[in-house]
């Protein structure tokens, strides 16, 4: 008899508000090839000796600012979501469970744990709307890793995106005019995507495209006019070029040219973390209010909402993909 899991993967988070808990899940994140594909020779140490020992006093201090009670908020909302679409998909018998890239759950414990239980047919569904090789291919490598020596393994059915999804769409809307409803409606709307170095575009990753796409379906179905949006770029670090324009330098931009009012909403992310809470909602807030800005308003992720609930379970019920149809 077959049976059937869905594993939801997001990126990860450290396990505790410590120093320690910062280091080893930072240590974790950035040795990964996908993410930081310097030769190992020269990023290691240099990650070890000189980036963790400088970053991790400062990232701690950031969690500090959003961390909830007894979690982090990226770890609270996607155990959130796995509660709920276990609940949606028990009438069809099947399982849900959810694991982080980097940190618990982890993936190979969450196939092991699959294993045991004899499911036969395995959807993994990465929460990354857009493809990038820095976060959707890492989730891969993972899966093939732990199947590699094993003599029998499920039916795979991997996501690789669903950056044009109809629901995923809709979500986005309905969320845009939701905080409208309560705070007005701003003079710019800002799509705030994580960068990436666009020597990664140039290798092939699709993620600036299909983060176009997303903007372009949300502005198309809000009915905005070219002056009523801005596509931007956020988190980067390091010396070389990334996606451009950024975020920061295109807010005091926008605050120095008289756009009083933002809405700032991050496609790229599906549950609320630090990049979205402290960078997003506290820190570029307080640049933009800083060099004239009059009112900042962020739009949270889609986290648990039951829109976002509908959309996985369409997702994980639809083995044809549909963001891959031709349109």
């Amino acid at each position: 008899m077959k049976k059937s899991a869905v594993l939801l993967v997001n990126l990860g988070t450290p396990a505790k508000l410590t120093k320690k808990s910062v280091r080893k899940f930072l240590a974790n994140f950035l040795a990964d090839r996908r993410v930081v594909d310097l030769p190992r020779w020269l990023w290691l140490p240099l990650l070890n000796f000189v980036i963790l020992p400088i970053r991790v006093p400062i990232i701690t201090k950031l969690y500090q600012k959003i961390w909830l009670k007894n979690n982090s908020p990226l770890r609270f909302y996607t155990q959130k979501l796995a509660e709920k679409l276990s609940l949606k998909l028990a009438e069809e018998n099947i399982l849900v469970d959810y694991a982080m890239t980097y940190g618990n759950p982890s993936i190979a414990q969450q196939l092991q744990k699959f294993q045991h239980k004899g499911i036969t047919n395995l959807t993994v569904l990465p929460l990354y709307p857009q493809y990038s090789v820095s976060t959707t291919a890492p989730v891969f490598d993972q899966i093939a890793i732990h199947f590699k020596q094993q003599f029998n393994f499920p039916a795979i059915n991997f996501l690789h995106d669903y950056h044009d999804h109809p629901l995923y769409i809709q979500a986005l809307v309905k969320s845009i005019k939701q905080k409208w409803t309560v705070t007005g409606k701003s003079n710019l709307l800002v799509f705030s995507f994580h960068g990436i170095p666009k020597r990664y575009i140039r290798l092939g990753c699709p993620y600036q495209t299909q983060s176009f796409k997303t903007a372009e379906l949300v502005v198309k179905s809000l009915g905005l006019k070219k002056d009523d949006y801005a596509i931007c770029y956020q988190s980067r670090i390091g010396k070389q070029e990334w996606l451009t324009p950024y975020l920061d330098k295109s807010l005091i931009t926008f605050a120095k040219t008289g756009v009083g009012s933002i809405d700032v909403v991050s496609p790229a992310f599906a549950c609320d973390c630090l990049e979205t809470l402290e960078e997003l909602a506290i820190r570029n807030k307080k640049l933009f209010l800083d060099n004239g800005g009059e009112t900042y308003h962020y739009i949270p992720c889609l986290n648990n909402s039951e829109d976002h609930i509908n959309l996985l379970c369409a997702l994980a019920l639809d083995n044809s993909l549909l963001p891959h149809k031709q349109k």
